[in-house]
């Protein structure tokens, strides 16, 4: 007989946090770790950065943790990408706004059991997504994962669902060198050495591929075995540079799916000896930039219909696709920051590049911010944002666009004409660095209203903390430029 479900008086029961429903995935997760002997379940949480952090959980005690939720330090959540703590937890008001933070006080992680998979690289672990709590089962509203969910709300309350795919590109390479010495044990760490695994400029071509072939066994067979819908993997131009596309979702399962995909990844290529990175442009000679292309339409939540198919009158989209359009439009700028949220993204924004300068939309035109693919009467109709980073929060992202889309479609929005020469046009550009992104989100009245004064001040001083560290540091083009000239 297994293990049972404590359900009765637990934190998810006292606080109503389950209907039904839940309750019957949480019972049949249980009944999973049961039956095929799983050793330890990680209860994870997506952070700030989109990164999971969590704690692993021995058999005997998932029935309760599933239940009763894993408490957490709340410092987990004021950490900038160097895993400092930023925000001053030992002062009144820590987390810009956010009192019930102070002096490092526990949140708590409640399993999402819809999440839960079996890792096929480490056959004795479970693994589940959890959303985050304060201990009286108030939401936090920080956790980025709720942001996402609330915009998905509001988008529901004008009978809209939200459809995305991904198509992701990243960096494969052998790992030569961890670099563990005591000497390299710094915050951030050495990063690893690593050596590249093709020449790459052959774009498509079989051999290539064939060339990369073993590890990507690897990653789909891991990725298939999670239930992440892979559609095809692809040897990108630069040396070591690949992209996997995945079939369309909905909702929130893009979004986690993201943060799936990125984690099994670099856990499976590691075991390897390989090194996956997300990075957007690794310093690293002859490599190219990776970006993050996100697809999303709209679907009627009574009919199932796409709602950004044109009709016979409309040239590109349906009227509420060109509100939503134009709603990316006017709020690029400010979503930038949540789209291409690292000091290293904006290296890419180059012309004539195939990746976006300014902020523009183009009829199946890879050079604009926006791109419209098919047409009249196509069911797959949708909106390409190209604009990304492979190593964006997905939640951030994919509410940034939410948000914006909606905030056309309420304001009836129109978009200008189409651009046909992306790279000559007079449209405004996109931010030129972090600081500029920065400064946009920051002064942005609009995400302010969508997202609350708490949230986007709790964010950029996060980012201005990074940013700071960067300013401060005295990089090799510095010592290029200057050391020997003067």
């Amino acid at each position: 007989m297994g293990a049972e479900l404590p359900f009765k008086d637990s934190f998810v029961d006292r606080l109503g946090l389950w209907d039904d429903a839940r309750l019957t995935q949480a019972r049949d997760m249980l009944d999973a770790v049961e039956r095929d002997g799983l050793e330890v379940v990680r209860f994870v949480f997506a952070d700030q950065h989109g990164l999971t952090r969590g704690k692993a959980v021995n058999r005997s005690a998932v029935a309760d943790t599933i239940v009763n939720g894993c408490t957490i330090v709340s410092t987990l959540i004021l950490k900038d990408t160097s895993h400092r703590t930023v925000l001053p937890v030992w002062q009144s008001g820590a987390g810009m706004g956010a009192p019930r933070l102070a002096g490092a006080a526990d949140l708590i992680m409640v399993a999402d059991p819809a999440t839960f998979r079996r890792l096929p690289w480490a056959p004795s672990n479970g693994w589940v997504l959890c959303d985050l709590y304060y201990p009286d089962g108030e939401p936090v509203g920080l956790s980025t994962r709720q942001l996402l969910r609330e915009a998905l709300d509001r988008l529901a309350g004008h009978g809209l669902a939200f459809v995305s795919g991904l198509e992701i590109e990243f960096h494969l390479f052998r790992l030569v060198d961890r670099n563990l010495n005591p000497e390299d044990c710094v915050q951030p760490g050495t990063p690893p050495t690593v050596a590249s695994l093709q020449h790459g400029y052959q774009y498509l071509t079989e051999i290539r591929y064939d060339e990369l072939e073993p590890v990507f066994a690897e990653l789909r067979r891991a990725l298939l075995s999670l239930g992440v819908p892979i559609r095809s993997e692809e040897v990108e131009f630069g040396p070591s540079q690949v992209e996997l596309t995945f079939g369309r979702r909905e909702g929130l399962e893009t979004a986690d799916d993201a943060v799936l995909i990125r984690s099994a990844i670099k856990q499976v290529c590691q075991r390897l000896g390989y090194h996956a990175t997300f990075m957007c442009r690794p310093h690293i000679a002859n490599t190219f930039s990776s970006g993050w292309h996100l697809h999303q339409s709209l679907q009627d939540i009574e009919t199932g219909e796409n709602r950004c198919v044109p009709g016979a009158g409309d040239e590109h989209l349906s009227e509420v696709g060109r509100r939503y359009l134009a709603g990316l439009l006017r709020h690029a700028r400010a979503s930038c920051l949540l789209a291409a949220p690292t000091i290293n993204a904006y290296k890419r924004y180059q012309p004539r590049s195939l990746a976006p300068d300014r902020i523009q939309w183009g009829s199946d035109n890879k050079g604009a911010m926006l791109r419209v693919v098919r047409g009249t009467n196509d069911a797959a109709t949708r909106i390409e944002n190209r604009v990304g980073e492979p190593a964006a929060n997905p939640y951030l992202y994919l509410s940034s666009q939410v948000l914006s889309g909606l905030d056309g479609i309420d304001s009836k929005a129109e978009p200008p004409p189409p651009v046909e020469e992306p790279y000559s046009s007079d449209a405004e550009r996109l931010p030129r660095s972090l600081m500029e992104a920065l400064e946009a989100f920051r002064d942005s009245r609009f995400f302010r209203a969508a997202y609350g004064d708490e949230f986007v001040d709790y964010l950029t001083a996060i980012k201005q903390a990074e940013l700071d560290r960067f300013l401060a540091t005295v990089t090799d083009w510095e010592q290029r430029e200057y050391f020997e000239i003067f």
